[in-house]
């Protein structure tokens, strides 16, 4: 008896002890801790953007701060986000013990801590006093405060407050701006169906915009609307009224043209959910804006035009965007040519396939009914895939990506950010040919694995973000390999030859080392999409061209949008000078070999041989290979002439010789004839598409050898089968035997 009392002693003790001592640190954790009412409403301060150099960024109308009485919010909307966030709020003080225990028991069910129970009140004093960090000590702060706040102002007092802060997507802080953004109305006219999409909005508001995902937008709604049918807080007939009802459609406000703040806080919205933070409280956000180009491409935008615009660039080395405006903002448009380096040619140059010399020949083809054809209708016969570049040229560009695989073609496109629907992978995808397309900022960042030597990094319009005082997101620049440094050299060579001589041949008065590529959109009725993008070592640059609706514009990728890229490289251009920066070329890796080929052969075959040691300059032209992909065979035809044997028949009485068109014309040529009692050389000189032989005797059998030579190169014989000029039986006799031991040199 006497142990049990000492057990029940010390257990009394230890329980004292435990309750002191969390006590203790309850007042230690939360000595400092204090409501600050200003910081429950919202400001101007509570959303900061800078620039790369620390200067504030202004908003300008991007970001709406209207805030709204209690008496201008109507009973519905009230009632439609504390049904779905907190439907005890009105009961409890603050905390909601029965919510608390229903997320522990779901918890606890699915083995996970997915369902938090967080009050209307807790989430306001979250938002606009804590971090975001998840410790038992912030815990400890917000179970304060929130008792502040509960005890400070009434329930509608503090619905208002959370109401006037909480974000909405689209830039758009409290009810207020949220209603006149969707809707274009105030908070007192919202419906209940409108309502119900604000109070589900603010659970993702990147996932749930009905300008970006309708149908989930449309699911989130009902979803609201049967937890208030639920409540009581509507009837049936209500809610069947409210579904019924059309989601809001993009507005002049959605149609205006685009800056900076716009992409970035478009962006803060996709990081939160992400990183898994809420947007709230005192939101601090670095970029990587430059305010110069910014400022340069706002003023280049203002040209006039027939058509929207969009510029964009991107720091090489950072991954982060430098400046951007857009007409349409940053949706998906069909990316047309631009996406054939790196669905087709990128990827083919990495699995060997493919060298920039490699001849492709463009033809007519038909792939199960689809045959694509080239911008210009044109067929061109044999190309070097590098023309193939040069001048956006489409079968051969289809031809490839046969060769090599859709498959193979989109899982590089995956590894850069660049996804593909499964109903999109054709043949008709190395033409752009697809269902929704890509954002600019998609492309311009897959593009970037290529200055930097195959690696592809994360790309974005935000350095750092900071909520009350605490960094939530910091850009990492973690790089993953895409191609190896010798394809990404290969592929960008191509594309400086695209400015040196092909459709983007606008830029090439440019002084600096770049690569570019164009790209057109439309049909035979008239183009949609005009893009144009280059890359330097250090940039990299966007312009697009077109409309939001798809009207028809009068330009394509190397015209207008070039004219825009160039005036964009030459600001940064004068910029780096005027800093004493310099600009440097791209750096041709170890990997990589020049090599010379022979023409005549690449020309008349349409094989790649090393060119002869002896070939004139004339006679060879230089490329580029990996060293593991240099061909294999070395032309000889300098060192040792030889050709493809001509033709031989009787015509009138006399033999003609025919020398095949392929016949090199630097050479020089000997003709023999001999008979059993004869040897006789009948022509020495240039070449000559056909020789004919008048001082032939009838009834007699001759036999004719060819020599080539260059210089003082005598080349390899070729003797022609014997052929008779009698007139009863004139035909090529067949003695290969006799040919072959030539026997009158015996």
């Amino acid at each position: 008896m006497k142990t049990l009392k000492r057990i029940s002693i010390c257990a009394l003790a230890l329980c004292l002890v435990g309750i002191i001592s969390a006590f203790i640190y309850y007042k230690l954790a939360t000595k400092d801790v204090t409501l600050i009412p200003e910081r429950l409403t919202l400001h101007e301060s509570n959303l900061t953007l800078y620039d790369s150099d620390n200067n504030l960024i202004p908003l300008g109308t991007e970001a709406n701060r209207q805030t709204v009485s209690k008496e201008e919010i109507p009973w519905h909307t009230k009632q439609a986000f504390i049904d779905v966030e907190d439907r005890r709020f009105y009961k409890h003080g603050g905390f909601d013990v029965k919510g608390i225990a229903r997320a522990m028991l779901h918890n606890l069910k699915s083995h996970s801590l997915k369902e938090g129970a967080s009050t209307i009140s807790q989430q306001l004093i979250k938002n606009s006093h804590l971090t975001q960090e998840k410790t038992f000590t912030r815990k400890l702060r917000e179970w304060k405060l929130t008792r502040q706040l509960e005890k400070m102002y009434s329930k509608d007092e503090i619905l208002t407050m959370y109401l006037n802060t909480i974000y909405f997507g689209h830039n758009c802080f409290g009810i207020a701006s949220a209603s006149e953004f969707y809707f274009n109305k105030k908070p007192a006219e919202l419906t209940i169906a409108e309502s119900a999409m604000l109070a589900g909005i603010i659970k993702s508001p990147n996932n749930y915009s009905p300008f970006r995902k309708s149908e989930s937008c449309l699911k989130r709604r009902a979803c609201v609307l049967g937890i208030m049918e639920q409540n009581g807080s509507i009837s049936h007939k209500q809610k069947l009224t409210a579904l019924n009802e059309a989601l809001p459609t993009p507005h002049k406000q959605e149609n205006k043209s685009k800056k900076y703040a716009y992409f970035t806080l478009d962006e803060l919205a996709s990081l939160a959910d992400e990183c898994g933070f809420h947007i709230g409280g005192k939101i601090e956000i670095q970029t990587f804006m430059d305010k110069n180009l910014q400022a340069y491409m706002e003023e280049l935008s203002t040209l006039e035009s027939d058509y929207g615009k969009a510029f964009l660039a991107l720091d090489v080395k950072t991954g982060g965007f430098k400046a951007c405006i857009s007409d349409i903002g940053n949706v998906c448009r069909l990316p047309g040519s631009i996406l054939k380096p790196l669905l087709v040619y990128a990827p083919a140059l990495q699995e060997d396939y493919l060298s920039p010399a490699t001849p492709i020949l463009d033809e007519a083809i038909d792939y199960n009914g689809y045959s694509p054809q080239n911008y210009d209708g044109k067929y061109h016969g044999y190309v070097s895939a590098r023309e193939c570049v040069e001048q956006s040229l489409n079968i051969p560009a289809v031809k490839i990506l046969s060769s090599l695989g859709v498959s193979k073609g989109v899982k590089y496109l995956e590894k850069m950010g660049v996804p593909v629907q499964k109903e999109d992978e054709s043949l008709a995808l190395a033409l752009g040919g697809m269902k929704h397309g890509y954002k600019l900022t998609q492309l311009l960042a897959a593009y970037s694995v290529f200055p930097n030597g195959g690696l592809m990094q994360s790309s974005g319009f935000i350095k750092e973000i900071k909520i009350n005082g605490a960094t939530v997101y910091k850009k990492t620049n973690v790089a993953k390999r895409v191609f190896s440094d010798e394809t990404a050299y290969l592929m960008t060579d191509m594309l400086k030859s695209t400015v040196s001589r092909g459709t983007a041949k606008k830029l090439r008065d440019l002084p600096i080392d770049i690569a570019a590529k164009t790209g057109t959109v439309g049909t035979k009725n008239g183009n949609t999409d005009a893009y144009a993008l280059s890359y330097t070592t250090k940039d990299c640059l966007a312009v697009w061209c077109g409309n939001a609706d798809n009207t028809k514009i009068d330009c394509t990728g190397g015209g207008a949008p070039c004219n825009y890229l160039k005036k964009l490289n030459e600001y940064l251009s004068t910029e780096y000078e005027n800093n004493g920066e310099q600009l440097s070329p791209f750096v041709q890796p170890k990997g990589i070999v020049k090599i010379e080929l022979d023409k005549p052969s690449y020309y008349a075959t349409h094989t790649m041989q090393i060119a002869d040691d002896n070939a004139p300059a004339d006679f060879r032209f230089c490329e580029l290979f990996k060293k593991g992909a240099i061909p294999l065979d070395k032309s000889t035809s300098f060192t040792f002439p030889s050709i493809v044997s001509p033709s031989i028949f009787l015509e009138n009485n006399h033999v003609v010789i025919r020398f095949n068109p392929h016949s090199p014309t630097y050479y020089r040529y000997k003709i023999e004839r001999r008979d059993y009692a004869t040897h006789t050389t009948i022509y020495e000189g240039e070449f000559i598409e056909e020789f004919i032989d008048y001082g032939v005797e009838s009834n007699k059998t001759y036999t004719y050898v060819i020599t080539p030579t260059y210089k003082d190169a005598l080349g390899k014989k070729v003797t022609l089968p014997s052929i008779s000029t009698s007139t009863k039986n004139s035909t090529i006799v067949e003695d290969n035997k006799i040919r072959e031991t030539e026997w009158w040199n015996k």
